[in-house]
Formats: C-alpha cells, structure tokens, sequence
C-alpha cells in the first residue's frame, strides 16, 4: 500500500543511534532513494581504465540510457557501443544470436580496432538463461586479434554474491595474460582513483628497488599486459579484493590486502605484514607517525568544535576516520553509511561502546529525499552525501579517498578538512559532476 509522503517525517527506518546498528546492515533492504551527488563512479567509469579498450552494453532501452550519458559526459563516445535488447528478442529466444551478431557488426563497422572489448551484459541474459559461454566463444572464434571480458550491468546482483562494482574491477585484470614473473615488479589494484605518490607506501617499495605499477599509470594495451608479470598485487580498497584472490589463481601473482586504516596502529601493522611478505626490513616511521600527530592537532586548532559529518563515499573506511577523529576531540555529530564492510567491526564496536547516540544515516532510505537537509550552524562535511544531506558548503570533495592511504595519505586529508572549513563551495554545482576524477565534463 502507498502511503503519501508530506508534512513532517520522522526519521525512523533512515537513522539509527550506532549503538543500535546491526553489522553488516543497520537498514532493512527496502524501495531505495538514489540523491543528486555524482561523484562516485559506475561501471563505466571504470571499464574505461582499460586502455585501447571498447565497451559494448547490451541491455534495454532504458537501462542504456544512463551508461549513454556517462560515456556522453566523459567525451568517450568513440570507445562505446550499446545492443538493443526488445521484447522480441526475449519471446523469439534469439537473444545469443542478437549477442553475437551485434558485437560483430559493431567491431566491423567501428574505425579503428580495439586492443580488447568489454562486454556487458545485463540482468535479462541471467533471467531467460542465455548461453553466455557459447557467445563468447564464437566472438573469439571471429576475432582472434580482440580479446574479450565479461563484464556485467546486474542490479539484481547487489545483495548477495560479488557486487557489480566488485565484479567490474575485478574484471579489469582478467584480460591480464600469463607471462614470466618479474620479482622486482609489484601491483597496487583495486582502485578507481591512482594512489598518491607521495604515499609512504610508494616511498618503501621504490626504495627497496621495485617497480610500482597501477592501471592509471598503463597509457597503452602493452603496457597495461605487463602488470600480468608482477609478483605480487598490493590492494588496499575491500572491493578491489576479489579481484586479487582471481589473479592469485589464475597468473600466481601473490596478494597483499593492506586495508585502508585511520588508526596508526593498523596502518603499521600494514607496512610490517608487507616488509615481511617482501623480505624488506621496516624502516623507521616515528617522523611519519610525529607529521600526523601534528597534523591532526593543527586541524583541531582550526576546526575546533565544528560539527563534522561523513559518509560512505568520501572513504572505504568512514568508521574508521570517525573513530581517529572522535579519538583526537573532533565534533563528529553524524554518519551516512548504508552498510559496513567487514573490515569495519572493530570500529564500530568502538564507536558503540564510547559514542553510542552518534547518528548513522542511510542514504538510499527514501525518507531522505524530504528530510531537512539545512543545518542551523556550519557543519564541515567529508564527502558529497555528506555535504548534500547537511545542505552545507563547506566539505571535503573526494571519493574513495582520493587515493590517500597511509601516514601521508591522512595528513593530506586532515589538510583538505582545513581547506574545506576555510573556503566555500559550490555543492549544488560540484556534486552532480559524474564521476569525480576521471574526466567527465
């Protein structure tokens, strides 16, 4: 039964007190809301870091329509094809044919010819059961030079199993070949943003004589093939972690998970389970461990007592910088996260034990799209949910953490807080750019 949504609304089903927060889903699974910050990206986005590769969608009219636009909005037109799929395709059971013959058609008629295609298929193929296998089959038949990926546009895959975000990166390696092992050459995988190269991080690797390698930095299908003779893969963003355990069993490359921390403590144990696994000795981090300290009392200096927010967006591990903040006397006053990530419990449990009314916000809760969204005093938000759910302009505009991990990676974080509680923004214009960081107009 519909119910009108008008006058007050309560907050009930789109906050919880942390204390009351279920793990890993404080949120009952309901009709989503989806709000107007942009900034985080899609499959399409990320498809895209394949260099010389295509994209072809092949899906409904109506599912097309928003990967059109992103590609639209990133002027990458010329690397994207879309399949029409029609209701008499679904009644005449020709949907392989329709599969096979239209990317055939699309690689014959495109002017130049793509090092890889990365093909997208879409809940419908799941549903009628087409034989996937068999149309990948005869496209690599037709076109011996193209190699081919499945890659997947599946709503229906988000609440269980690998998600499509998880899935999409860990198809950016699986054009990735078997060659001969370089010891000396290792991955960072897993991420939409390039890792900052001031990270220590970088630092100690470069320093004990490895190559360091992202797709980022591939401007070439050549180039991008030799991460495939890397030794190990370092991951440091839980949904980049799949693809990591694939590339374990398939090409042998050993897997490093490094996750993302806010806590000093973690982030040393990080560097000390890498310095092991790599036979390096671990260097001294007290100068790095002192520039946070400092750091982050500078930021309390400037910051004061200001509400802050966060979400989700912003960081792979919100609890945990809410954590590091609330730990160093910041005024963290709210949440918006719609799930925690298994790598988040310890902070949570922290969270519930020492601030248990701190508020967690769900963002596809669809009471949010009428709920105040005007804060009474200045509120610095970390992220652009946060920052649109709080109608505030001062806010940090990264996604994913902007790349920042480690020591450094925080002191740069905590100068961008700075930044952002001096200097005005633009919200309502900055967060509806798609895609934060890669290109888009």
């Amino acid at each position: 039964m519909l119910k009108r949504m008008g006058g007050e609304v309560d907050t009930t089903g789109a906050m919880v007190p942390i204390k009351n927060a279920d793990f890993p889903a404080p949120f009952k699974s309901e009709l989503e809301y989806s709000c107007s910050a942009r900034g985080t990206w899609n499959i399409v986005h990320t498809g895209f870091l394949v260099p010389e590769a295509h994209e072809i969608f092949a899906c409904a009219a109506g599912c097309l329509r928003g990967v059109v636009l992103t590609a639209a909005e990133m002027n990458a037109q010329d690397r994207f094809s879309t399949i029409e799929i029609r209701e008499n395709n679904v009644l005449e059971g020709d949907m392989e044919d329709l599969l096979i013959e239209g990317v055939t058609d699309i690689l014959q008629k495109l002017p130049y010819k793509p090092r890889a295609v990365l093909l997208y298929t879409s809940c419908i193929h799941h549903f009628i059961g087409c034989d996937l296998p068999l149309c990948y089959a005869r496209l690599r038949e037709r076109f011996l030079d193209i190699d081919f990926t499945d890659c997947y546009m599946n709503p229906i895959m988000r609440k269980s199993g690998l998600t499509p975000d998880q899935l999409m990166r860990r198809g950016l390696y699986a054009l990735l070949k078997q060659r001969d092992i370089d010891k000396n050459r290792i991955n960072i995988i897993g991420n939409n943003i390039a890792t900052d190269k001031d990270s220590e991080l970088i630092r100690m690797l470069e320093q004990a004589g490895y190559t360091i390698t992202e797709i980022h930095d591939c401007h070439n299908y050549d180039a991008y093939q030799q991460m495939a003779s890397a030794a190990f893969n370092i991951c440091y963003n839980p949904v980049g972690k799949a693809g990591g355990e694939a590339l374990e069993k398939r090409l042998g490359q050993k897997l490093l998970y490094l996750p993302l921390s806010y806590q000093p403590a973690e982030i040393l144990a990080a560097y000390e389970k890498m310095t092991k696994a790599l036979g390096m000795e671990m260097p001294d981090l007290s100068a790095e461990t002192d520039a946070l300290t400092a750091a982050l009392r500078h930021a309390k200096e400037v910051i004061g007592e200001t509400p802050i927010t966060i979400d989700y967006t912003a960081t792979m591990r919100p609890l945990s910088l809410a954590r590091a903040l609330l730990e160093h006397g910041f005024n963290v006053t709210a949440l918006y996260i719609d799930s925690f990530s298994g790598e988040e419990k310890g902070d949570l449990a922290w969270l519930q034990a020492h601030f248990p009314e701190l508020p967690v916000y769900a963002t596809v809760q669809v009471k949010m799209r009428v709920l105040p969204r005007e804060t009474c005093e200045k509120t610095l938000a970390i992220g652009q949910k946060a920052a649109y759910f709080t109608g505030t302009p001062y806010f940090v505009n990264i996604v994913e953490c902007g790349g920042y991990y480690g020591f450094s990676g925080f002191c740069k974080l905590l100068a961008l807080m700075e930044d952002a509680f001096l200097h005005e923004k633009d919200t309502r214009k900055l967060i509806q750019i798609k895609g934060l960081g890669c290109g888009c107009v």
